[in-house]
Order: C-alpha cells, then sequence, then structure tokens
C-alpha cells in the first residue's frame, strides 16, 4: 500500500522577527511588537487502512507481494487480525516459518479465540513437520466453532504426526462427517488410510473427493499417486499429466517407478515416505 509522507505545516521565520520584540523591551520601548511563538509540527496522520476491494485484490498477488502488502497493513494496525493472518499465510507460502507463526502468534495475543489466526498457527506447525505444537491451536478452533471441519481435519494430520493414530482417525471422521461435501476433510482422510496400508480405500474417497467443486490440483495429484502405488503406472501418469508440465510428471514418475521397484507394487504410502 502506497503511503503519502505526513506533510509537516512549517512557518519559517526570520530570525530578527523572533529576538526584535525582546530587544525592544529591554530597552524600554512601550510600542513593543508581541514575541512571535515558536511554529508547532502537526501530528502526523493515521496511516490509511486498504478498502474492502484492495485486500481482496492482495488475494490474487504472488506470496512475496502479499507478504509485503499485509505487512504494511498489520503494522499500520498491529489489531487488525484480517492483516495479521493474511501476513502469515502469505510468509508460510514462502517457507518463512518462523515468521509466519510469530505472524500469527501476534493476532492471538489480542485475539486469542481468533479462529483463523488458530488454524493458521496450526497449518504453520504442519507445514514445518511439528505437529504436536498444532493439537493445542487446532483443538482451542474446534471447541470455538464446533460445526467447522477444518480444525477437526487439521487435529487429524496434527495427532498422525504425533503418531496417535487412533485419535488422529477419529478427528479425520469427524471432520468428514461435518462437512460430507467438501474434498479437502475426505482427501485428508483418504491420505490417513493410504499411510495405514489401506490404498483401495484411500482410492475410493479420492476418487469422491475429486469429483466435488472444491477439488484442487493437490488432491488429483494424491489420486494419481495413489492409483501409481497400486502399481497402475499408464493410469496414473494419464492422471499426472492433466495438471502438471511434462518434465515434473516425467520425474515423478521415474520416483514413482524406483519406490514401487524396492518392493511389493501396493506399499503403502507411509513406507513410500520413510524410503524418500
Amino acid at each position: 500500500m502506497c503511503r503519502k509522507p505526513a506533510l509537516l505545516a512549517t512557518v519559517l521565520t526570520p530570525i530578527l522577527l523572533l529576538s526584535g520584540p525582546a530587544l525592544a523591551a529591554d530597552k524600554g520601548d512601550k510600542a513593543g511588537k508581541t514575541p512571535v511563538s515558536a511554529p508547532v509540527a502537526a501530528q502526523p496522520a493515521a496511516p490509511r487502512k486498504a478498502g474492502a476491494a484492495e485486500r481482496a485484490e492482495a488475494a490474487r498477488m504472488d506470496p512475496l507481494a502479499r507478504a509485503a502488502f499485509w505487512s504494511g497493513e498489520f503494522e499500520a494496525d498491529p489489531r487488525d487480525a484480517e492483516a495479521g493472518v493474511g501476513l502469515s499465510q502469505a510468509l508460510r507460502a514462502l517457507g518463512r516459518y518462523e515468521d509466519a507463526a510469530a505472524a500469527a502468534g501476534r493476532v492471538l495475543v489480542s485475539h486469542p479465540n481468533n479462529i483463523d489466526a488458530l488454524l493458521e498457527s496450526a497449518r504453520v506447525q504442519l507445514a514445518r513437520g511439528e505437529g504436536f505444537f498444532a493439537i493445542e491451536p487446532a483443538r482451542t478452533a474446534a471447541a470455538a466453532a464446533p460445526k467447522d471441519w477444518r480444525p477437526q481435519s487439521l487435529l487429524g494430520v496434527a495427532l498422525e504426526q504425533s503418531k496417535r493414530d487412533d485419535e488422529a482417525l477419529a478427528a479425520h471422521r469427524q471432520a468428514v462427517a461435518l462437512a460430507p461435501n467438501e474434498a479437502a476433510p475426505a482427501a485428508n482422510l483418504a491420505m490417513y488410510l493410504a499411510g495405514h496400508g489401506d490404498l483401495a480405500g484411500a482410492e475410493a474417497l479420492l476418487r469422491k473427493a475429486v469429483a466435488m467443486p472444491s477439488s484442487t490440483i493437490q488432491i488429483r495429484q494424491n489420486l494419481a499417486l495413489v492409483v501409481g502405488l497400486q502399481g497402475r503406472i499408464d493410469e496414473a501418469e494419464r492422471m499426472a499429466r492433466q495438471d502438471l508440465p511434462p518434465q515434473m510428471v516425467d520425474n515423478n514418475l521415474a520416483w514413482l517407478r524406483a519406490a514401487l521397484g524396492q518392493g511389493s507394487a501396493t506399499r503403502t504410502w507411509g513406507a513410500v515416505k520413510a524410503g524418500g
């Protein structure tokens, strides 16, 4: 956001005019002029915050530009929860996890029950593989918004990273129950199943997820991966080439073939992750 520097209302006065009346008074001059007071600088104007249209436009920026935009907004108003969350999201996208966590934490100081800040705090911890530290913000968000599937889905991933499998599965299932027509919770549950050897169950869930309006490229690529892990490389390749550039697909397929060549064609997703 562009900010114009505040103009100082400064009066430039010759030195002789400031000292003249005092000298006249010393000489007993009854007609001495009233002393001129020193100029007072105007208070700087408060920085202008971006409007709704500008903030909506910022959502379409690349992560670096978004980080710059939201940083300016957050510095202008440290109690602006939307700005703090936006900054955290942009920093997370840049891989600056410590700074992202700090931004979300600043929001939670003044807004301890802000759902978006709690979710972002959990996402940052998950992004850096520290699922244990995502459990508390995810649970707090779930308690504050019991009908929102997002805290439950994040909690499932956090518990899974913390190797608390039974609790993770329950959280994933609760997220799907809360939003049966949302692709993300179904996909997260599917990847949990894949990680525990149920590739057929994972594929069935992912196929449902990719048919939903909220599906993403990541979910479609997860389906391609699960199909490939079952040995159906040609089918996985056709899926992958729908969304990814040729070189990336070639690299992914080479990795997948190498992983499958190390053992059974039905290796679990967890085993592949451990090996790669």
